[in-house]
């Protein structure tokens, strides 16, 4: 993980930077200096090696997934980091929050106790990204760029998890299963955890749908710097880059962002990698077929493909009524989704809560955890 990934939040600051969240504030400061020193040290070793690296060229010598493969190592042995993403627009002292999104929010918290609970506001995801990614300007750059708020959501939820690991889930999801109970252990480990979140078997499913099989991105679990998310971000970042250069950002170039950020792209992503890894597996290679979506066709049970854990289209959709869904009642069933955060329109006013969860002022609990979580 990396050392800019927060540890938590607190009190919103008072000062002119109020649209930062106190204590994020702080460690934005101070780990401006980590990315300082370890980009000259990045660059020192790189100069043993008669490399030749300039800190705003990502292809000079090596693939923009290279560079941020060597930013962000993959440790495949590693734990899943104690840590909840969500995000909104504004603070709580700003905006007035749906209900739902409150009450939506606060479950994280009290099912998963255990977990730094982070929600991150839209101006806040902003200055954290261009921490987290000071040694690859272009992704920042990519990140500012683009036109649509919903377009920087989607995108934050890959820089984040791929620089620091953890679970994001939308604002607007409601956690019915604490997040220990998501991973069968016979399962484990693990690199990157998805849902299903569509499996339309009807001929019109492309009305409807980016793809036959459909992940889902609205809930992801990832240890840092998995090979995916490298994968995503880069391909949203060249994309971005080519378009702002043509001139073709405005918004209404932007209709398709299943496909420029959403789950389009972020289940190619998927396929791409379990493709590559089996064909890399000496024990799959040679009897390789390329992975397609009839593999996890009518998949009721979690699943496991080159560390990929698979969860069922119940375990993020319950209760929707249709493609072999269960009800929130299951013991699959893990997130229920509003479908209402991308809005990100105003929304009547939210009661006070126990915790204030954009803010982050979440009750920390020492108690021991499971092993398999990272502190």
């Amino acid at each position: 993980m990396s050392d800019a990934c927060p540890n938590g939040l607190v009190d919103p600051s008072t000062s002119a930077r109020n649209f930062v969240p106190h204590k994020l504030s702080r460690t934005i400061s101070l780990v401006v200096i980590f990315v300082t020193v370890g980009s000259l040290l990045w660059s020192t070793v790189l100069s043993r090696h008669d490399l030749k690296w300039s800190p705003r060229v990502s292809h000079q010598e090596s693939t923009l997934r290279d560079h941020l493969s060597s930013l962000f190592p993959y440790n495949a042995s590693g734990n899943l980091p104690r840590l909840i993403w969500q995000t909104w627009k504004t603070s709580s002292q700003e905006v007035e929050f749906d209900p739902r999104f409150c009450s939506a929010a606060d479950s994280w918290d009290k099912l998963n106790p255990e977990f730094e609970h982070e929600v991150i506001t839209d101006a806040a995801a902003a200055e954290l990204v261009h921490v987290l990614f000071a040694g690859v300007p272009a992704v920042f750059e990519a990140y500012d760029a683009l036109p649509k708020p919903v377009l920087k959501a989607d995108f934050f939820r890959y820089l984040a998890l791929l620089a620091c690991g953890g679970v994001y889930s939308d604002i607007d999801t409601t956690v019915l299963k604490s997040i220990s109970h998501w991973i069968p252990i016979e399962l484990e480990p693990f690199g990157l955890g998805v849902g299903i979140e569509a499996d339309p078997d009807r001929p019109d499913w492309h009305d409807w749908y980016a793809r036959r099989i459909q992940f889902c991105q609205w809930t992801i679990m990832s240890k840092p710097g998995h090979p995916v998310l490298g994968d995503i971000v880069a391909s949203i970042t060249e994309k971005t880059l080519k378009r702002k250069a043509q001139n073709e950002l405005q918004p209404a170039f932007m209709k398709t962002v299943m496909e420029f950020t959403g789950p389009g792209i972020w289940t190619d992503s998927i396929f791409n990698y379990l493709k590559i890894s089996q064909l890399l597996d000496e024990s799959t290679a040679s009897n390789f077929s390329a992975v397609s979506w009839q593999v996890f066709a009518n998949v009721r049970e979690p699943m496991k493909l080159s560390a990929v854990l698979v969860l069922p289209i119940t375990s993020s959709s319950p209760g929707v009524g249709h493609m072999g869904l269960k009800s929130s009642g299951d013991r699959l069933a893990f997130v229920s989704h509003g479908f209402s955060g991308n809005s990100r329109d105003t929304a009547p006013k939210c009661p006070r809560m126990n915790t204030d969860v954009n803010a982050g002022t979440w009750k920390h609990d020492e108690r021991s955890v499971d092993a398999r979580f990272e502190s």
